[in-house]
């Protein structure tokens, strides 16, 4: 990945995917560049912000833009683009009053101006109004498809027609504050999930989910799900935030990071004017790093208490078990201060040259391999062969975990990563791909062989592409036998600025892409729908 650090964006272009954009009110056609293979049929669904501003008044975070869905259609090697705004409350309360609402991730929502003091002091008294605005990925339940965040609503959306069909409270169901956006799910469609829940007497936990596959009785999964194994908070009042977590066939891997919600904060700071999701997070400086185990059938907590260095953690890559062990791989942001502190849009939108400050003076990214003994004793615990990973019992009885690097560049991160999931998620694996992000802009696609760090990069002047999914060949024998599917916007270019890029997993070569003459805002996650 060395070559990749050549790459420099003078020209600003990227600033331009993070502009709002209108919707489409049909599918438009794509021209395609190169053959699609015959057996790709289906689409890819993506999701991230399409408005960036209400009227007069701004969203100042990357994770506050409304959500957009995005859908390229592949049929025969014919495409179509389509996307549409997902018709939240959040969206139809802003559209309808022509302000900013409901408080977004950054962006703190005012009371109403037209109304007197007296009915908008009483606004602020019918409690907290969590948003609902579902720009971080969608993802099958049962016969269903969701879009989420990470709050306690989903939305259940019409894959085929991006409508919007119900806002789905998960708390009806659950004993959950929030889910994240990051679910396993099973070849049989059960689906996993983690959420922090504050409990009785304000005791605090995260609890894992479980939502069964589809009903015979074709009634909603979600109406059956329940919460399956609960893990202890390190402070009683503060939870850690939480993107994701890593499942093995037989065990949960929840990493806990010194991001700290300041519940109490939290709690009090919808009465104060002004306040939004960012103002809640704090660093817990001394704490460093926890990881905890859970098993899965019968669900249990296990009482191993590892511990490492701090780090921010938003995505795991895969997990699975040897020869017990439980190897982790995940990309870390080193040190305890919030990633997301950089993330706001000002920054995003300034001039090369002051991007590339300010991610000098951000946590470093570093794709680390963690393994975790599940039973064992004595100096390192560890007996893999192959991973320089090592894990030492302390005098505390507590077990310090040292990685092992797996990819490390300045400023140069390997995020949003992703496997080949349905054939080697929770199994020994070698391929992970994911999207270059420098100084966090992101600029190319990349292949990890975990095994061996051998890299590989797709990467072409000012295109700005997102996280690749990968869609395996049929029949295919080989882990990385399959394309990779990512959205490229190249806002310079004189015709057809996005488009839908295809490339062979194997090596990263291009097999096609089917270009749109429309731009096409950031999106962060999504999946492939044969």
């Amino acid at each position: 990945m060395e070559l990749s650090i050549k790459a420099a964006h003078p020209a600003g272009g990227y600033k331009k995917i993070f502009e709002t954009c209108g919707e489409l009110n049909e599918p438009i056609p794509a021209i395609v560049v190169g053959v699609i293979p015959e057996w790709l049929s289906g689409s890819l669904l993506r999701l991230g912000p399409g408005l960036f501003e209400v009227g007069a008044e701004p969203f100042y975070h990357l994770f506050d833009g409304q959500a957009l869905m995005h859908k390229f259609d592949l049929k025969n090697g014919h495409v179509t683009y389509y996307r549409k705004f997902v018709k939240t409350d959040a969206y139809v309360r802003a559209m309808t009053e022509k302000r900013v609402v409901i408080t977004e991730f950054g962006t703190a929502a005012y009371p109403d101006p037209c109304k007197n003091i007296f009915s908008r002091f009483f606004t602020y008294f019918k409690g907290i109004e969590v948003t609902d605005n579902c720009l971080v990925n969608v993802y099958p339940v049962g016969e269903d498809f969701y879009a989420c965040t990470e709050t306690n609503y989903i939305t259940k959306v019409d894959p085929d027609t991006l409508e919007t069909l119900k806002k789905v409270d998960l708390c009806d169901y659950l004993s959950v504050n929030g889910v994240t956006a990051h679910p396993h799910i099973e070849s049989d469609g059960t689906v996993y999930n983690l959420g922090n829940c504050f409990g009785k007497n304000m005791s605090l936990a995260y609890n894992i989910v479980k939502i069964p596959p589809t009903q015979k009785d074709k009634s909603d999964p979600i109406a059956k799900s329940k919460v399956l194994v609960q893990i202890p908070s390190s402070e009683r009042f503060k939870p850690s935030y939480v993107h994701s977590f890593g499942m093995t066939e037989n065990y949960f891997v929840f990493v806990e990071t010194p991001i700290k919600i300041n519940l109490l904060k939290f709690l009090t700071a919808w009465s104060i004017w002004g306040t939004n999701y960012m103002d809640c997070f704090e660093s817990n400086e001394t704490m460093g790093t926890w990881f905890h185990l859970a098993m899965k059938d019968p669900a249990k907590y296990i009482e191993h208490k590892f511990r490492t260095s701090a780090f921010n953690l938003f995505h795991h890559i895969n997990s699975y078990e040897d020869d017990g062990f439980i190897v982790v791989d995940l990309c870390t942001w080193k040190g305890h201060e919030f990633v997301y502190n950089y993330l706001y849009l000002a920054n995003l939108r300034e001039n090369w040259e002051e991007v590339k400050k300010a991610a000098m003076r951000a946590p470093q990214p570093e794709v680390r391999r963690y393994v975790l003994p599940i039973d064992k004793q004595g100096k390192n615990l560890i007996s893999l062969p192959y991973t320089t990973a090592t894990a030492v019992m302390r005098s505390d009885g507590t077990i310090w975990l040292e990685p092992e690097v797996l990819f490390s560049g300045p400023r140069q991160a390997f995020e949003f990563p992703q496997i080949n999931y349905s054939k080697f998620s929770g199994k020994n694996y070698s391929y992970a791909y994911g999207l270059g992000l420098n100084h966090f802009i992101p600029d190319r696609i990349c292949k990890l062989n975990v095994k061996t760090k051998e890299t590989w990069v797709w990467q072409e002047p000012d295109s700005y592409p997102s996280e690749p999914i990968f869609v395996q060949t049929p029949d295919s024998v080989e882990e990385d036998d399959g394309v990779l599917l990512s959205i490229v916007v190249n806002p310079g270019a004189d015709q057809r600025p996005g488009y839908l890029l295809i490339l062979n997993a194997r090596d990263l070569t291009e097999i096609a892409r089917a270009e749109v003459e429309v731009i096409i805002p950031v999106t962060f996650h999504g999946m492939y729908k044969p």
